[in-house]
This record gives structure tokens, sequence and C-alpha cells, in this order.
């Protein structure tokens, strides 16, 4: 019997992926929002693409402050970009 893969949703093209394909921002117990690459932070968790597409669409649409209900700082979404410049060119 094949083992389930978990799916997420990504925020910005609103498609369903794997979970280990995306990229996951996380609000911790704290309040405080980080990227976690392992998946395994504890805290509240938002997935998008390794695509800066869906970062753009994200961030238009305001997704990730309504998926934590909270203003996202500028210094999350440059590391999101960051992360997505280092995939695409490695």
């Amino acid at each position: 019997m094949q083992k389930k893969i978990p799916m997420r949703q990504c925020l910005g093209c609103r498609t369903m992926f794997p979970k280990k394909e995306l990229i996951r921002v996380v609000r911790s117990p704290e309040g405080d929002l980080s990227l976690d690459f392992k998946g395994k932070a504890p805290g509240r968790g938002a997935y998008l693409c390794p695509n800066s597409d869906c970062l753009k669409k994200a961030r238009k649409s305001c997704a990730i402050e309504r998926a934590f209900s909270m203003q996202v700082p500028e210094e999350v979404y440059k590391a999101l970009e960051q992360k997505m410049e280092d995939e695409t060119n490695g």
C-alpha cells in the first residue's frame, strides 16, 4: 500500500502540490513570522510555490496577511524572494 503524500495549496496560484515542493511560511506561537525549510517548526503554516509569479500574486492579494491575520514584515518577503532566486539559479 502506498503512503499518502500530504498536499498543500499555494497561496499564489491556488494549486495543490505535495508539501515538500512548497516553501512554508510559519507564524510561531509567539507571533513571529519566518521561513521554515524543514516543515517541522511549531506554529501555523502557509505555503507558496518556489515561483516568483506566485509570490507576486500572493503579495498583491495580501494572501499571506489573510492566512495569518497579521501584517507581514518586509524582511519575510525579502527572504522569500531570495529563496526563490536561489532555487532558480541553483
